[in-house]
């Protein structure tokens, strides 16, 4: 697997600080939602973002992080969603994007395409996870993408090694491997 050219790490693995990795992520939430915008002969205008966080539940998960990318939390104003733990409206709306659906890519594992949402969502936004959780993501998203999962005890037993203080490029090294 080729290392990014701006941080050296794996594909995906340098986000959210590398903005090459950062770009990467941002890109799979923003190609579903111009594949969406032209299948539905829609203008990507922020009155169709608004209603589709309205109506979460009826529509791809990408779509409905990318509509969140196009509205301002009124509270904190950043991207909704996207602001400081402890915002009440992007506190919530974390919570909503995961009422949207998610429909696994041919030729994947099933359970893939929860796997790609869950670590976009890490990715893009680590300043709302814990430097664990960050870090796992950092290491296991290359293989999601991949159409890879980890096991359960495959999982655990990196969240044990990160738990005892294995750093990104150990693990990374084993993983490539």
């Amino acid at each position: 697997m080729e290392r990014c050219v701006e941080c050296g790490r794996l594909p995906y693995g340098g986000a959210p600080g590398c903005g090459r990795c950062l770009a990467l992520v941002d890109r799979i939430v923003e190609d579903g939602y111009q594949a969406f915008l032209a299948e539905q002969g829609f203008e990507d205008d922020p009155a169709l973002a608004e209603m589709i966080v309205d109506e979460i539940k009826g529509y791809d998960w990408r779509v409905v992080d990318a509509a969140f990318e196009r509205l301002t939390c009124a509270q904190c104003g950043n991207r909704r969603g996207r602001g400081p733990t402890g915002c009440p409206p992007c506190d919530l709306d974390e919570g909503f994007r995961y009422a949207a659906r998610e429909v696994d890519r041919p030729g994947v594992a099933p359970r893939n395409e929860h796997a790609v949402r869950v670590g976009a969502a890490v990715l893009r936004n680590g300043h709302r996870h814990s430097p664990r959780a960050l870090l796992s993501w950092q290491i296991s998203f290359p293989l999601v993408m991949g159409g890879a999962m980890l096991t359960t005890p495959q999982a655990q037993a990196l969240r044990a090694r990160i738990n005892k203080g294995a750093a990104y490029e150990e693990l990374a090294t084993e993983l490539v491997t």
